[in-house]
């Protein structure tokens, strides 16, 4: 909003609301003036027709005639002649009424509706005296009203409301049309003077943005006036001065900034295909800390093609190098859509972790994810590959879950953004697993654990890898499941859990009932074979059921 425009919405609204005051005050005293005036009128004229009704039966009673009705309908003519000369106008009524609201006299004509006599005797049964306003042949009227005792008359002398206050609302309407105008001159007058204020400033913005639009720092702004306006503009000017000196050491920077950034691309570019972007990112945020390890929980991938060696016998090295990079782009794709971080090839193998740089809260629930969505895409891969009589890539995913050291590891001349630890350890030996277990991908207790509620999930076994010394539940995720596979599923972990509470026979039931719904499962003919040697030869006390494997 312009300055000129404020200057009107601030001022003109107190400008009228000063004039409305005022006028409104003024328009109401004088309605209350005037109407006290004509209320006064019609007062007067009901003091004066009681008065002369006071004298009629006064001659009645001093001269013995007030019980005669004949004379008495005389003295009734006579107020009624009385009550026609203080008329002043065709709208003005005088009328008197019994206790019944019967019409006894009247200046004109009195038609008294339902609703008209029940508001009339309400004031009537008041006993209500003097000013009153009221109803008559659906008319709204005013006057005073009074009761006359000696002919038990109530007397009203009215007026039409409209006709009463039809002066006063001629001066309102008046008034308001003086305030219209008020407002109307105030408001031009308003727009004169702030254009003569606001003026100067007007020209001063527009030399300005002259300067700025052009990116001409000689021009000047004019100093027209010695004051605040004056001052303001030679402050502008003076500003543009130290601009102008500032201006080519600015285009300086910028140069080398640009050209900081054309290189910082440039290695970003090149490392991105070596090095996650989320690392890059925190290495050029905080170089400070590039060699600082962290110990975090991470979910660690492995994946494997199986029996690559032999496959790769029947390729030539060119022919392989675009297979194996068609079947990485698919796979890597899925880990870094799933927020996970390549952190090597080894070969044929994949080796990705999630959780870093970046913590999210469902990391290890994201690495199950993909390594499923691995598993479809290969398999969408291998048909293709049919297609064109190549053999089919069969590969293993091993998944842990846990804490592990990460960060920029090596020295200042070669370094890698990798992770170290157990769970590393554990990752590999779950991989490894896939082939002896005849499973697509096993997952450590601990992602199990974070995962249960979100994917089918069914046990594999218990054991204990090499390089560590306790036993750990693996487990064989699926996207989704079939009735049979959920049902085979169901028997199985039922099947397990009375296996390792050594209730080998009832076990041994669940699992044969698994293969009716999926025909020559490894896993169950696996522990159905178990379950029959330990009925043949029990194991020993301390018994935990737990696999321990020597081999890699």
């Amino acid at each position: 909003m312009k300055i000129r425009e404020r200057i009107i919405f601030i001022v003109l609204p107190l400008l009228i609301a000063s004039v409305l005051i005022s006028g409104i005050f003024a328009s109401y005293s004088a309605r209350s003036g005037m109407t006290r005036l004509a209320m006064g009128s019609l007062g007067f004229k009901a003091e004066e027709m009681k008065k002369y009704m006071n004298n009629q039966w006064s001659l009645l009673v001093d001269n013995g005639l007030s019980d005669q009705q004949d004379y008495i309908d005389v003295a009734e003519k006579a107020i009624l002649s009385y009550a026609n000369s203080l008329l002043r106008s065709d709208t003005e009524l005088i009328f008197a009424l019994d206790d019944d609201c019967i019409v006894q006299i009247s200046t004109g004509s009195v038609d008294l509706k339902e609703s008209d006599v029940s508001t009339i005797k309400a004031l009537i049964q008041n006993e209500h005296e003097g000013w009153t306003t009221f109803s008559l042949s659906g008319e709204e009227r005013v006057g005073h009203m009074f009761h006359f005792d000696a002919f038990e008359w109530w007397v009203f002398i009215s007026e039409d409301n409209h006709s009463f206050y039809k002066e006063v609302s001629e001066m309102m309407t008046r008034n308001y049309i003086i305030l219209a105008s008020l407002v109307a001159v105030s408001f031009i007058l308003l727009m004169i003077l702030s254009s003569y204020i606001t003026g100067p400033l007007t020209r001063v913005s527009s030399a300005m943005m002259g300067i700025v639009n052009e990116n001409d720092l000689s021009r000047r702004v004019e100093i027209e006036y010695k004051d605040e306006i004056g001052q303001l503009a030679n402050t502008f000017n003076l500003m543009i001065n130290e601009l102008e000196r500032a201006y080519q050491q600015i285009k300086e920077y910028a140069f080398k900034a640009i050209l900081a950034e054309r290189n910082e691309r440039k290695i970003r570019n090149i490392f991105q295909k070596y090095v996650p972007k989320d690392v890059i990112d925190s290495v050029f945020d905080n170089p400070e800390q590039m060699l600082v390890g962290q110990n975090r929980e991470l979910g660690i991938l492995f994946s494997d093609i199986r029996s690559f060696t032999t496959i790769s016998e029947g390729y030539t090295p060119d022919k392989l190098v675009i297979d194996l990079n068609q079947y990485f782009e698919k796979m890597v794709d899925i880990i870094i859509n799933r927020g996970g971080v390549i952190d090597k090839y080894i070969g044929d193998a994949i080796m990705a972790f999630f959780g870093a740089p970046v913590k999210h809260a469902d990391d290890s629930y994201q690495a199950v994810m993909a390594a499923l969505e691995m598993q479809e895409t290969l398999r969408e891969l291998n048909s293709e590959r049919i297609k064109l009589g190549k053999p089919e890539f069969k590969t293993g995913i091993g998944i842990s879950y846990g804490v592990v050291t990460v960060g920029n590891i090596g020295s200042e001349k070669k370094m890698d953004y990798t992770i170290i630890g157990d769970m590393v350890n554990l990752g590999s030996r779950l991989e490894g697993l896939t082939k002896q277990y005849k499973q697509d991908v096993i997952i450590g207790e601990q992602v199990y654990k974070t995962v249960q509620k979100k994917i089918p999930c069914r046990f594999v076994d218990k054991v204990q890898v090499k390089g560590q010394t306790r036993g750990e539940s693996i487990y064989s995720p699926a996207l989704t499941l079939t009735k049979e596979q959920r049902i085979g599923w169901h028997h199985h972990n039922k099947g397990a859990s009375y296996y390792y509470r050594q209730n080998f026979r009832k076990a041994g039931r669940y699992f044969t009932e698994v293969l009716k719904y999926l025909p020559g499962d490894y896993l169950a003919e696996t522990f159905i074979q178990r379950c029959k040697n330990y009925i043949k030869s029990p194991p020993p006390v301390d018994w935990n059921g737990v696999e321990i494997l020597k081999s890699k």
